[in-house]
């Protein structure tokens, strides 16, 4: 990582991926071109749980190479590190400009990127309980209709799971100073 300033710890890393919407799964497709996907993505413990059909790109290459890198996004925001008058001052001074791209045109973020290797899951209770986390995460207000879903479905799905080998985790953030908090800095 060449921003050593802003790593995060592995638990917020983890942290980062559970709140996530979604991960970005990428891999290397056919003919060594970058292959991308956005997921539903849910972690158990060590492990990361998705579903897709049965057929398409990405079932083909995850059969000749499963290793993969998932990204996720946390918070983002607009950082207010200065009212408007603070910035009509600045802007007077040129000596002053890089706080300008340093503090103002700037975005504060979270994430976290895992390497690991997919695995179909072929168990059927992991099956039904990586589906039953997915679904708790994405539609827990439909989760009395879940077990009717699960008949219906589970035999045209496939369950992937990937143990998390590597985590990192990144973070830009400011204090209610206007201060960048660094170094893993929370408060």
């Amino acid at each position: 990582m060449r921003r050593k300033d802003r790593e995060m710890s592995r638990e917020f890393g983890l942290k980062v991926i559970d709140k996530s919407r979604y991960g970005v799964l990428s891999m290397i497709g056919e003919d060594n071109e970058p292959y991308g996907i956005p997921l539903s993505i849910v972690r158990d413990g060590n492990n990361l749980y998705f579903h897709s059909a049965m057929d398409g790109k990405k079932v083909k290459i995850f059969e000749k190479s499963p290793k993969v890198s998932i990204a996720f996004v946390g918070e983002t925001k607009i950082p207010e590190n200065y009212t408007k008058e603070e910035l009509d001052e600045i802007v007077k001074d040129e000596s002053k400009a890089v706080l300008l791209i340093s503090k103002v045109f700037t975005t504060e973020y979270e994430s976290a990127v895992v390497k690991g290797k997919v695995k179909l899951v072929e168990d059927e209770d992991e099956k039904i309980k990586a589906m039953k986390l997915i679904c708790e995460k994405y539609t827990l207000t439909k989760m009395d209709y879940f077990n009717m879903a699960i008949k219906a479905g589970l035999k045209r799905t496939n369950v992937y799971r990937v143990e998390i080998e590597e985590i990192k985790a990144k973070r830009k953030k400011y204090d209610i100073h206007g201060e960048e908090m660094k170094w893993g800095r929370m408060e």
